[in-house]
């Protein structure tokens, strides 16, 4: 495990944090948890480290603008948020959340945490 700190600021500690990981079949993908290690949002999977490190730089730019959260309704009626880039693609999902209030402070939580958050790769052994 490394922490990658390139063309990082330096910033408070208790921030939030991307980790990177391996999926089963392979594919990258991110998850971005908060100060208190709960999972805030997670991306779809990326071929290439590469390209999963740039979802990462999209999350950071885009987590800055409310109108990029879309908000949404799963089948059991529990609400969520898609992270959108400018294209329109989903760059990341949250949880299901109890209700409106918990998710849209999720979206703070997102919103606070993304543009400083260091990125951890737990691919590397």
């Amino acid at each position: 495990m490394y922490i990658c700190t390139v063309n990082q600021p330096q910033k408070q500690k208790n921030m939030g944090k991307f980790e990177i990981t391996t999926r089963k079949n392979g594919e990258f993908q991110f998850n971005l948890k908060a100060t208190n290690g709960q999972v805030i949002l997670t991306s779809q999977g990326y071929a290439t480290k590469a390209t999963c490190l740039n979802g990462v730089e999209s999350v950071k730019k885009n987590s800055q603008d409310e109108k990029r959260f879309e908000i949404k309704e799963a089948s059991n009626g529990k609400p969520y948020f898609n992270l959108m880039a400018t294209n329109g693609q989903v760059i990341g999902s949250s949880q299901m959340y109890a209700n409106e209030v918990n998710m849209r402070n999720g979206i703070a939580s997102v919103m606070k945490n993304a543009p400083q958050a260091d990125i951890i790769d737990l691919t590397e052994a």
